[in-house]
């Protein structure tokens, strides 16, 4: 299987358990383009229903249009919580992780 599909599959195993909430550690790690777009509206479909959704991820581009709520952790502490557009428009954030170019 490829790493999209090994995503997937994982997904689904850990649906079939009927979870309330579901956490996915780096879910867009290792995937294609295609495999990332499909995710993110799985994402957004279990959202939807009513599933917790609780994504660990360094890549912000993927995550923060799909999120309600962000934690930036910077040297082990929480640096800012908040709305994505919360976060994208900190200047601390914007200095310690996303720099000066960052567009959502």
């Amino acid at each position: 299987l490829s790493g999209g599909e090994r995503r997937r599959v994982e997904i689904a195993r850990a649906l079939a358990t009927g979870p309330a909430f579901m956490l996915l550690d780096e879910p867009f790690a290792g995937i294609d383009p295609l495999a990332i777009a499909d995710i993110r509206e799985l994402v957004i479909h279990l959202k939807d229903r009513g599933l917790g959704v609780l994504i660990t991820d360094h890549n912000v581009r993927e995550t923060l249009d799909i999120i309600d709520r962000a934690y930036i952790i910077h040297e082990g502490e929480v640096l800012i919580e908040g709305a994505p557009n919360d976060i994208v428009g900190d200047k601390d954030v914007r200095r310690v992780y996303l720099g000066d170019r960052f567009q959502m």
